[in-house]
């Protein structure tokens, strides 16, 4: 790990949120090789420098890398939500890390989530500069023409700019409605249904069933696993990163 400044050390390490850490190094209750530090710009390398909360030695947690199939009716946060609607905490039980969601599902979207504790991987699956494709199963309302297909696959202009699918392709008709696969590679505030709505085609049921190289495959509903050797050593490549195990 690089040299990181002391704030985001901690909160990496679970202590505390970026800025209850600078209160606590504000507050001298933070010590770097035996010297307290109040400067919120000092850098540490974990690897080299011994850091110390209230005497309690601090080390980086161990890198966790979580897929979950997020049942609908969950919010996509940690923590306690108003109203006591659910949340990602009722579904993650015995994780010792403190991980996040690398990306979000609306609240009645189901489907794969990656949560983790290494911050620049998740950063690298959320940012649409990294091309990371998320595919996802969309049963819409009415019976999609191949006329229509073509047109969805030239993209159109929605009200915060230019949406275009990496790819998009009927599964198969159910009834008066379509399934239809779809992936884009960025994540903006419900893209997938404001695209296909523009489209006049208003979503019914939403699933995410992969990020990138990582599939949702075969886990049920709100259950989670640890990603595999393999799926981070592809996950990794597909941001530009290297796996070190």
């Amino acid at each position: 790990m690089a040299s990181v400044r002391l704030n985001r050390y901690l909160s990496m390490c679970g202590v505390a949120s970026r800025r209850k850490a600078e209160e606590l190094i504000r507050s001298g209750r933070v010590k770097v090789n035996d010297e307290v530090v109040r400067d919120l710009s000092v850098k540490v390398d974990p690897e080299i420098d011994r850091v110390e909360v209230d005497g309690r030695e601090i080390r980086p947690p161990k890198r966790r890398y979580i897929a979950l199939n997020k049942p609908a009716g969950y919010l996509t946060q940690l923590g306690k939500a108003p109203g006591g609607r659910k949340t990602l905490e009722d579904l993650l039980k015995d994780i010792p890390e403190r991980v996040f969601p690398a990306g979000r599902l609306d609240y009645d979207t189901e489907g794969l989530l990656i949560l983790t504790n290494d911050g620049e991987l998740a950063h690298r699956i959320l940012h649409p500069r990294y091309g990371l494709p998320k595919t996802y199963l969309a049963l819409v309302r009415g019976r999609v023409s191949p006329q229509t297909v073509r047109r969805m696959l030239r993209g159109v202009e929605l009200e915060d700019g230019f949406a275009k699918p990496d790819s998009l392709r009927v599964v198969r008709y159910e009834g008066k409605n379509t399934l239809l696969e779809v992936v884009f590679h960025e994540g903006r505030k419900h893209i997938v249904k404001r695209f296909l709505a523009r489209f006049g085609h208003p979503v019914v049921k939403l699933r995410r069933t992969a990020v990138g190289p990582v599939k949702l495959g075969k886990l049920p509903p709100g259950k989670w696993r640890n990603l595999t050797a393999g799926e981070l050593r592809a996950l990794f490549s597909a941001v530009g990163l290297k796996y070190k195990p």
